[in-house]
């Protein structure tokens, strides 16, 4: 049971890697989907004129090609290389490799539960990648955040040993992100208001947050987390805290991000 469609869709970024060069272009095989062939044209192999396609690419390169068209009915795919920018390259490369280890690991998880890898597919790791959107990405929760990844995935009798793997090879993703929290109250109880204010934000998430102090009235404010989505609302959280804090009291709070 494959892990991915079939086909490609249309505007997708794809590893292939280049099987025969034609003086009008070239025919390739997409790495993710059982090696079935696809084509670029010569005109999608990179901007302005191609006088020698060899120039660009050469057989049993791997490269990386968005996907123009795809005809199921006629099995046909085509490509075009010069559509994608750097960026994109360097971030499916590095999918591919995250992908490519996550299989390896899917190895060790078959080896745990005394299976063959190819019974994971329909055991768990199909629905792993529709839940999360790569094999990856579910060792990443894994190691993170077990207990989250055993209640999404119901205590099921693989869970054990898929977490064992995930715990002993992948470090749990971390990204780290920071702002300046000014926090004023000139009142007589402002000291003590100020001090209230920044213990409310802190309180939010204290494995997470920390509070170091800048110069009156400046704080500066750092949030861990596992994705910038959730280091994002920890921050909001705290600081929009701190800020109706010192307000209620009649000082004045704003929040500048790095």
């Amino acid at each position: 049971m494959p892990l991915r469609p079939e086909f490609p869709e249309e505007g997708d970024i794809v590893i292939a890697t280049v099987k025969e060069i034609r003086n009008f272009g070239a025919v390739v095989g997409l790495d993710e989907f059982a090696n079935r062939e696809a084509f670029i044209h010569l005109s999608e192999v990179a901007p302005g004129w191609v006088k020698y396609i060899r120039d660009h690419i050469r057989e049993g390169q791997k490269i990386v090609a968005r996907v123009l068209r795809v005809d199921a009915v006629k099995s046909q795919v085509d490509l075009s290389l010069k559509r994608i920018n750097d960026h994109q390259r360097r971030e499916k490369v590095q999918q591919w490799k995250n992908e490519q280890r996550a299989m390896r690991l899917i190895d060790q998880v078959a080896s745990g539960l005394k299976i063959e890898p190819e019974a994971t597919h329909a055991l768990f790791a199909s629905s792993l990648v529709e839940r999360y959107g790569s094999l990856y990405a579910a060792f990443e929760l894994a190691s993170a955040d077990p207990k989250q990844f055993q209640k999404d995935n119901e205590k099921a009798p693989w869970v054990a040993a898929f977490l064992k793997v995930a715990r002993d090879n992948i470090l749990p993703p971390h990204v780290e992100i920071s702002g300046t929290l000014e926090v004023r109250d000139l009142s007589a109880d402002g000291v003590e208001h100020v001090r209230t204010a920044l213990m409310l934000a802190e309180k939010t998430d204290p494995e997470s947050i920390t509070i170091q102090y800048v110069g009156a009235p400046r704080y500066r404010i750092r949030v861990s987390a596992g994705q910038y989505k959730q280091a994002e609302e920890t921050m909001k959280r705290a600081t929009e805290a701190a800020i109706a804090s010192i307000t209620k009291a009649g000082g004045q709070g704003t929040f500048t991000r790095a």
